[in-house]
């Protein structure tokens, strides 16, 4: 069922940087484009000047604007101020949708669409994980307070949201199977990025793009890349790009190891203009839910060496040669050695582009987005009807 009328979307989330700030902007896009009315709300003290250009690039495709209010990353009292301050933006907008992503996100979307309820007003609330509150081992006294905030909010949920199976399945092991709707939606990417980046004079071999904090494995790929050169018997060159809380660390180790000749590191940029600098792409990451690197790269006609975990699996097969246990330094430099000198390795690793494209595509992932919008709006629209009539 496609919704019968434009309906105003919100979505919710806290820092606007990486993959689901780029959620957010393909799907605000996507369903702008169709004629519905959308808005951002997100934290105001996470990103640079980057990021401030991705909001210009994204604003004139929300109607409804972009809020932009202080939400820290860590559970404390300054969350009662954010809600407080959400719920009097979020009232205004009228939203039809709440889409909370994130952990922070999917709270705020969750109460504060059930508190418009009380008001009698019509809402549908969404949550996608996004790996997040799912990182935490269930064991742990964090881990069990977070999992059972997440059980409760199912209260307040009219539908989850998982980017890959692997995320789903990872939420009914540590928050348990929901009672209400769930559906898996993988991550899409625009057809005018499914075209080939040559490599340019002077690529280097291997790229890492992303979060510069343990979690995305800036110091695996220092550490393997040293080994992968001893494994290769020549000299490698890499390239790191993107920003983060530990990056000065990263330089540190670089300089530790004697790499400053042949591992350079820049700021943020775009990936297909980072694609252009290097060969391979290399994703370390010790967790993951569904990195939109991983779809960009591929779709970029870029090899990738990638960790087995969240739903990495899922794009590159099960049983994919590119894919090596998380946090195990040596095993990927023995993939990084192997695709550094055998010109043969992608052809054999890396998964069929038709099919790639087929299921990983932006126009998939909006589509079945907007027909889950205009089922529970439509649902919400029968369940006040029969309210008034009883």
């Amino acid at each position: 069922m496609s919704s019968p009328r434009p309906l105003r979307i919100l979505h919710c989330f806290r820092s606007p940087i990486g993959g689901i700030f780029r959620h957010v902007r393909d799907l605000a896009e996507a369903h702008a484009a169709a004629g519905h009315q959308v808005g951002i709300l997100c934290d105001s003290t996470t990103g640079g000047a980057y990021e401030d250009a991705l909001f210009d690039e994204i604003r004139p495709f929300l109607a409804l604007g972009v809020v932009r209010t202080p939400i820290h990353r860590t559970i404390g009292p300054s969350d009662f101020a954010a809600l407080w301050r959400s719920y009097k933006q979020i009232r205004s907008l009228q939203p039809d949708v709440l889409h909370g992503h994130g952990a922070k996100g999917g709270v705020l979307a969750r109460i504060i669409g059930s508190a418009l309820r009380v008001n009698k007003c019509r809402v549908a609330r969404l949550y996608s994980p996004h790996g997040g509150s799912l990182h935490y081992k269930r064991k742990s006294l964090a881990g069990g307070a977070i999992f059972r905030m997440e059980r409760f909010q199912e209260r307040l949920t009219d539908a989850l949201v998982f980017v890959c199976d692997f995320e789903r399945q990872t939420y009914f092991t540590k928050v348990g199977r929901p009672a209400g709707r769930n559906e898996v939606i993988y991550n899409g990417i625009g057809d005018t990025e499914f075209a080939p980046v040559v490599a340019s004079p002077g690529a280097v071999d291997f790229l890492y793009i992303g979060m510069m904090r343990d979690l995305k494995g800036p110091d695996l790929f220092i550490e393997s890349f040293a080994k992968a050169e001893e494994l290769a018997g020549r000299t490698l060159s890499g390239l790191m790009i993107g920003d983060g809380p530990q990056q000065f660390q990263y330089e540190e180790m670089i300089a530790r190891m004697g790499l400053g000749d042949r591992v350079r590191m820049r700021p943020a940029m775009k990936a297909r203009e980072a694609f252009a600098l290097a060969r391979t792409v290399v994703i370390p990451s010790r967790a993951e839910s569904m990195p939109y690197i991983l779809l960009e790269a591929l779709a970029a006609g870029k090899p990738v060496i990638a960790s087995r975990v969240g739903g990495m699996p899922e794009v590159l097969g099960a049983d994919s040669g590119a894919l090596v246990e998380p946090a195990d330094a040596r095993a990927l430099a023995e993939v990084m050695a192997a695709a550094g000198i055998d010109q043969h390795w992608a052809a054999r690793t890396m998964p069929d582009a038709e099919r790639f494209k087929s299921r990983f595509s932006a126009a998939v992932m909006t589509r079945r987005l907007m027909q889950l919008y205009g089922e529970l709006t439509e649902e919400s629209i029968f369940a006040e009807a029969r309210l008034r009539t009883t």
